[in-house]
């Protein structure tokens, strides 16, 4: 269980958003918070890749024959 304070600006935001679409504002705070979280996720797998000594770089053309594109 986690309980958190909005800012009143935020809180007005979900609130509207949760009577409008007749969804919980808890449906939206765990929404935002998994998607969030993805993308802090993605960004340090990829900044630990960055720094890799073991990384494989391929260029951009390369990149574009491997999808099709």
């Amino acid at each position: 269980m986690l309980s958190i304070r909005l800012d009143a600006e935020t809180q007005k935001r979900i609130d509207k958003l949760a009577a409008s679409t007749k969804r919980s504002k808890s449906f939206f705070v765990k929404e935002a918070l998994a998607n969030y979280l993805d993308d802090l996720e993605d960004y340090y797998e990829a900044s630990k890749r960055k720094n890799s000594n073991n990384r494989e770089l391929i260029s951009f053309n390369e990149l574009k024959e491997a999808l099709g594109v």
